[in-house]
């Protein structure tokens, strides 16, 4: 009886280890594999033959697992690149010599083309070990699933943000204007969700060019209609040429991606400059939505969790390599939203970007359509049963990569 190994990578969530415990438990349920392995760090650590030994952890901590937010066997932010003979070599030295039978990784865009690269080199050099992804992001821009676990948790989040903020802008009387940043580099999901809290007035995406001056048009007439406007823009808003808005551009993520941050900055000084208002305030959700685990939507930890359930399931047929398993939308019998787990082929996942449908976007910077809203009312809904200390905060493990 082989092994199997589970890593993360990317950028964490709310409920990446809900499908870590997924896999945990379910081999305890059906012992497929000997051991279930934790990659430290990604990657980036199995390539350094870093492990931890999962296989027996006791079912209270599964249990505390799921609830704890980040990724608990560290993460990482390293390419695997396809022509790097010497990494998939290494890689595959280090599986043979723990007996790894599959490798599940769980993670985002650039994690689902590594579980493709593996899978074809695998099959290239006669490689018996098998690779399973298992998808994550709070940016909710994988193809082709409907939504990502880690991105319902982080929409909910950043409405109770949204709208614990508006009060308090609410209370002054004050002329100002008050800017909320997503995170949302290449889609405007997390920014556009934000809408669902029914007090945002001006929504600045990526998808749609960034015109200064129409924009300012339509916070010159909030101004002037009730002296205040609530804007909220994603971080990789940008204009016809492709020009952030952020102030923040820096080189890249090791992935090739700008790292960018200080786009609500630089609207608001946009706005000050103009005259429209003489101050303004600043709100930058940043990490806070991805690991916000006391605002988890109850849909995004079930689902993260029986994603890593069915990635083991799926695995225990011994011809299931370069495969995905993700969310498509579903129904009850009363007609009510259900997720259901779908499988489809690495390559479907990778190097592809899921874009906030510009026709669920009002004009002139003015929100979300009722189509729009449809879609997010069903993810942010419900919240699960967290297990609290007497300190009053929530119980989690501790990390992995820190024991």
């Amino acid at each position: 009886m082989g092994n199997c190994l589970i890593a993360q990578s990317g950028g964490p969530t709310a409920v990446i280890n809900g499908s870590l415990a997924g896999v945990i438990r379910a081999n305890q349920l059906n012992h497929k594999f000997g051991k279930v392995l934790g990659g430290i760090h990604g990657i980036e650590g199995v390539l350094k033959n870093k492990l931890f030994d999962l296989t027996d952890l006791p079912a209270d901590e599964v249990s505390l697992l799921r609830q704890t937010p980040s990724s608990a066997l560290g993460t990482c932010r390293y390419k695997l690149k396809r022509d790097q003979a010497e990494d998939f070599e290494t890689l595959n030295q280090v599986l043979k010599e723990n007996d790894v039978d599959v490798m599940f990784y769980v993670g985002g865009n650039d994690s689902m083309d590594t579980v493709d690269a593996l899978s074809e080199w695998a099959a290239k050099h006669g490689s018996n070990t098998r690779f399973v992804g298992i998808p994550k992001t709070v940016d909710n821009d994988l193809v082709p699933p409907d939504h990502c676990p880690g991105f319902p948790s982080a929409s909910k989040f950043a409405n109770l943000v949204t709208k614990a903020t508006a009060f308090d802008y609410d209370a002054y009387t004050r002329p100002e204007v008050f800017v909320l940043e997503t995170m949302g580099r290449d889609a405007g999901w997390l920014a556009a969700s934000c809408c669902m809290s029914g007090v945002v007035d001006l929504l600045v995406l990526p998808e749609i060019p960034f015109e200064k001056d129409a924009f300012l048009a339509q916070v010159q007439k909030y101004m002037d209609e009730k002296n205040s406007c609530y804007i909220v823009i994603s971080e990789g808003a940008r204009d016809a040429e492709g020009n952030y808005v952020s102030a923040g551009e820096s080189a890249n993520d090791g992935f090739s991606h700008a790292v960018l941050g200080g786009a609500g900055i630089a609207l608001r000084q946009m706005i000050v400059d103009a005259g429209i208002a003489p101050r303004g305030v600043v709100q930058d959700l940043s990490r806070a939505a991805r690991s916000s685990n006391f605002a988890m939507s109850k849909v995004d930890y079930d689902e993260a969790y029986e994603l890593g359930l069915s990635a083991h399931m799926h695995a225990c047929d011994n011809d299931f390599t370069a495969k995905v398993v993700g969310i498509k939308r579903g129904a009850n019998a009363s007609g009510e939203y259900a997720g259901e787990v779908f499988v489809d082929d690495a390559s479907k996942f990778a190097n592809f970007v899921k874009q906030f449908p510009t026709q669920w976007a009002k004009a002139n910077y003015g929100g979300i359509t009722e189509e729009a809203k449809d879609y997010f009312a069903p993810l942010i809904k419900g919240q699960p049963q967290l297990n609290w200390s007497n300190d009053g905060l929530i119980q989690m493990v501790k990390p992995f990569n820190l024991r």
